[in-house]
């Protein structure tokens, strides 16, 4: 009897010592988002960082709530030390409201999946035609894996667009246009087959050569954009792959620029719901009087829209691919919205549509990058109906939610 009773007496032990090891840390806050704007705002990014929360515990999970209803949200890692920076979701707001949400976080794993409204990918060909995934890739300035990579760099998209970044000096942003909402990355690897072109698949619409094309910041030399190049290594990796929004970089050691030697990361990041790219730029140092440039790609033939204050696009048409048999011709709307604070000048080189930008004393540009095409069934079917969305979409920029966490 006594053996039956300190057996139990472990047992209780044991479980008590058991439950407590894995009795969950958590921590619940109130963020409020308040919509200034006279437009509501529909799948407006909610960004928190994890350290101005101060849980005390490294954050495994989280959940978002508007009221009853949990929304989907993601924890990411920006810096690749495996604990999470950010907090993203995504939320719809009407003018001139606020609304309070309710965030529990945990330092417990979670297995919990949202539908991804997003997806990314970037592939490495073996010598069998392969394509192996892989997250990331650093390879010497004077080494060459263009053509090792299917789709020249990472691929990401929402359910209305897709980008690609080109891994090589040019780091050049190329765009992919669809007819119908909906995601084809992964099924085509931004190159379509006969088959899936027949079913209604979109297709690259850009034919960007040497140019910035959209977006892509480049180096400025008093009469056109340089590419960015010598470097001592250059890396690409996708750093988020959704549900809610993918994260891909392009880094830069050593760019032998202006006198300088900089280590450069532009990140792009696109949400679920949107056209438009942010795309950030972090160097190691503060600027001194370095001078950039980016704008959009001048299309061919096309009719360019400045309001002479960051806001640059144009209206064009031209042969996406070198292949003008197969494929027939392309017309697409592009457009980069600059802070006017890092605004220098309005160029204008052979290739493209630009402004030259700087930021002394700052490490950090942050601008906007969007497109149409005229295929799209959802688009924007003439330049006048194009500039005047880019007038709108830089005004929504503009007027930013302000949000608030209250513990």
């Amino acid at each position: 009897m006594k053996k039956v009773v300190a057996s139990i007496f472990l047992l209780s032990i044991c479980t008590t010592a058991l439950m407590g090891a894995v009795k969950a840390s958590t921590k619940s806050v109130v963020v409020e988002v308040e919509n200034n704007w006279n437009k509501a705002k529909s799948d407006e990014p909610v960004v928190l960082k994890i350290s101005d929360l101060k849980t005390g515990f490294v954050v495994k999970s989280a959940t978002v709530w508007d009221g009853e209803k949990e929304i989907p949200s993601q924890l990411d890692d920006l810096n690749s030390d495996r604990k999470a920076d950010e907090l993203a979701f995504l939320i719809n707001i009407d003018p001139q409201t606020k609304k309070t949400f309710k965030v529990v976080l945990s330092d417990q794993k979670s297995d919990k999946k949202y539908p991804s409204r997003v997806f990314a990918e970037m592939l490495v060909s073996d010598k069998k035609g392969k394509h192996v995934p892989i997250h990331s890739l650093t390879i010497p300035g004077t080494s060459n894996i263009y053509n090792q990579l299917h789709h020249h760099g990472p691929a990401f998209e929402s359910e209305l667009v897709a980008y690609r970044l080109y891994f090589d000096q040019k780091q050049t942003v190329d765009i992919y246009g669809k007819f119908n909402k909906g995601f084809e990355i992964e099924a085509c690897q931004f190159y379509p087959n006969d088959d899936q072109l027949a079913k209604g698949f979109g297709d690259d619409v850009l034919r960007v050569s040497g140019s910035c094309g959209l977006g892509a910041l480049k180096g400025w030399n008093g009469k056109k954009a340089t590419h960015i190049e010598p470097v001592l290594q250059r890396t690409e990796r996708i750093l988020a792959y959704g549900p809610v929004r993918t994260i891909c970089e392009i880094e830069v050691n050593d760019w032998e620029y202006q006198g300088s030697a900089l280590n450069m990361i532009n990140r792009y990041t696109l949400y679920g719901g949107h056209r438009d790219a942010i795309v950030e730029t972090f160097f190691e140092e503060p600027l001194k009087n370095e001078l950039f440039c980016t704008g959009v790609q001048d299309v061919k033939g096309s009719i360019s829209y400045s309001d002479h204050k960051g806001l640059i696009g144009c209206w064009g048409t031209d042969w996406p691919v070198n292949d003008t048999v197969k494929y027939a011709k392309e017309t697409v709307g592009l457009a980069t919205y600059i802070p006017q604070k890092y605004v220098k000048a309005e160029v204008k080189d052979n290739a493209n549509y630009l402004y030259t930008i700087g930021a002394e004393g700052q490490a950090y540009i942050r601008y906007n990058i969007t497109f149409t095409s005229l295929k799209e069934t959802f688009g924007y079917k003439t330049p006048e109906a194009w500039f005047a969305y880019m007038r709108e979409w830089k005004e929504e920029i503009d007027h930013p939610v302000l949000v608030k966490v209250k513990r």
